[in-house]
């Protein structure tokens, strides 16, 4: 009886086991992006940070943002932007820096400014039209490992790349994109994916983080309307549950919200604090 009643008990537990596994995970056991992920890429408040680039940045902390990713100065230094945000309680984990500054004599000024910034990862945010060709990509990749070897020396995090649609076209048999993930050293080279752009270039953000795994520290999160132009976070097209399941695997620490044409800069960022706030995936 007693081999009975203990085989009996195994069973059970064992079947109780399945059906658990099998039920779906509550909103509270699926993962959430952690406060502190979550930043506004400041090309969003371009118009209104060139009026009051304080008060902007303030706002954008009481809404709930923590980090930014800076782009564009407005005319004020990167000591008078640190202090502004250290004001706003906000942190720059990030700028967007011209290829042709980071590639030329320009690289120093821009590794120490970083610095000053309190951020950790030099951007390339586009690469020079010259350059679209597979030959381009490929001299890019070359530069992007020196950038990264410097950025590394100077005590900062390996200089990232932010992609448009364009990036990820295929020439002669080549994805332009791939030649720059798959030419560039993991410790020097990582990317800041647009998964707006690059789901209208036709690849697929998750498939970049299972097959590049901590290749993607930073993402631009940015919607799609159905019309495919730009949207608030969480208003349009773009599955980002789906998207962030392997997000973990891909390496991310930072999501960046971005609308490139925002009708109330204000209204957006609040309406993808929101969304990006209580998503669980």
């Amino acid at each position: 009886m007693g081999t009975t009643r203990r085989a009996f008990l195994g069973t059970s537990l064992g079947l109780a086991a399945a059906v658990t596994t099998a039920l779906p995970a509550s909103a509270e056991d699926r993962r959430r992006i952690p406060r502190g992920g979550i930043g506004m890429h400041l090309y969003t408040m371009r118009d209104v940070l060139a009026k009051d680039f304080a008060g902007t940045v303030e706002q954008l902390a009481e809404i709930g943002y923590a980090t930014v990713g800076v782009s564009g100065r407005h005319g004020h230094g990167a000591a008078d932007i640190r202090r502004m945000l250290d004001t706003a309680g906000l942190r720059a984990v990030l700028e967007h820096v011209a290829y042709t500054m980071l590639s030329g004599a320009g690289l120093p000024q821009a590794l120490e400014d970083l610095h000053t910034l309190g951020a950790k990862w030099p951007v390339v945010p586009s690469l020079p039209g010259s350059m679209h060709s597979v030959a381009g990509y490929r001299e890019a990749a070359r530069q992007f490992n020196r950038i990264g070897a410097a950025s590394r020396e100077a005590g900062l995090g390996p200089v990232l790349f932010h992609n448009h649609d364009g990036d990820h076209d295929v020439l002669g048999g080549e994805n332009l994109y791939d030649i720059l993930v798959r030419e560039t050293d993991p410790h020097l080279v990582a990317f800041e994916l647009d998964v707006y752009w690059a789901t209208k270039g036709g690849a697929h953000p998750a498939t970049y983080f299972v097959e590049h795994p901590h290749r993607f520290p930073a993402l631009h999160v940015k919607d799609m309307a159905p019309d495919g132009s730009f949207a608030d976070v969480g208003s349009g097209t773009l599955d980002f549950a789906a998207m962030f399941e392997d997000a973990d695997t891909g390496g991310v620490r930072q999501w960046l919200v971005e609308h490139d044409t925002p009708k109330d800069p204000f209204a957006t960022a609040r309406n993808s604090y929101a969304y990006l706030a209580a998503l669980r995936y």
